[in-house]
């Protein structure tokens, strides 16, 4: 048995697919494959039902599943702690990020610098999917995520909550209130990304509205922030809402409320188990209000 099945075992299950899952791992189908064969041949229990169009896990599988993940996070232990030994006492902390609210990420990079002064970080930027993969397979060491629930293989641990804010015409009456909530806004256009564009942000603002009972008008789609806000001063009366990041723009005609109900949750992904040294600091980090 080797790492690398294990590896491709996960990721197919993951995937729930081959194709998928070679995709994930940036190599041909072929070799995922011929390796969950060689799996399935040392174990002796088949891990998948296959057929022309799905890939299930199948009973062993299941079983097998939580055992591999296991072992995958205690192989990615031991590099971090040889990784520990090689760069020093705090040795190093490889970081996915996002873009904070207001100067949120700075301050505790400060404070952590102050925690454990030789602890290097690097940071990295991604897209929310390759952020997860990266952790998982032990690339980085853990990555901030916004207002996801879960992460197959992964555990999230919260980290701050920030308010939502709603943009709407500065004309419109409801502009008038200080804060407004879901009911307010039940017929007024809705201006959202699609989907696929961030499910965890979509999933939010739809369940959300779906729990307040109201079911907005489509209004045009959000695009980039300064074209939807531009678009909500000068045309239809519509609305949209956002998280702040880094301080409310000044968009002529445009008048912003904060949002009564749902609130935006970043948690920090991380591999299951006991936690690094460079990850507690960054939780102790993390953990200070200040």
């Amino acid at each position: 048995m080797e790492l690398r099945q294990l590896k491709y075992f996960v990721a197919v299950a993951e995937e729930g697919g081959f194709g998928r899952a070679a995709d994930r791992l940036n190599i041909v189908q072929s070799a995922v494959s011929q390796q969950i064969r060689r799996l399935e041949r040392e174990l002796g229990v088949p891990l998948f039902d296959r057929s022309t169009r799905h890939v299930n896990l199948s009973g062993p599988g299941e079983r097998l599943l939580p055992e591999a993940r296991a072992v995958l996070a205690a192989a990615h232990r031991t590099r971090q702690v040889a990784a520990d030994i090689r760069a020093g006492a705090d040795g190093v902390l490889r970081l996915g990020t996002v873009h904070g609210p207001g100067d949120r990420i700075y301050r505790t990079l400060n404070r952590l610098a102050a925690l454990a002064p030789r602890l290097q970080v690097r940071p990295r930027r991604l897209p929310l999917a390759d952020r997860l993969t990266a952790v998982r397979s032990g690339e980085l060491d853990a990555a901030l995520v916004r207002a996801l629930s879960a992460a197959p293989g992964l555990e999230l641990l919260p980290v701050w909550t920030d308010r939502l804010y709603v943009a709407l015409p500065a004309g419109h009456p409801l502009a008038s209130r200080p804060e407004l909530c879901l009911e307010d806004l039940a017929d007024l256009p809705l201006r959202l990304a699609p989907r696929e564009d961030n499910p965890p942000f979509h999933d939010l603002i739809t369940d959300a509205c779906r729990a307040a009972g109201v079911s907005p008008p489509n209004g045009p789609p959000f695009t980039t922030f300064q074209e939807t806000l531009t678009d909500v001063g000068v045309g239809e009366p519509s609305w949209t809402v956002f998280y702040e990041v880094a301080g409310l723009p000044d968009i002529p005609r445009v008048a912003y409320r904060p949002l009564a109900g749902p609130s935006l949750v970043t948690s920090l992904a991380v591999p299951p188990g006991p936690p690094t040294p460079a990850l507690r600091h960054l939780l102790e980090a993390l953990s200070d209000p200040a």
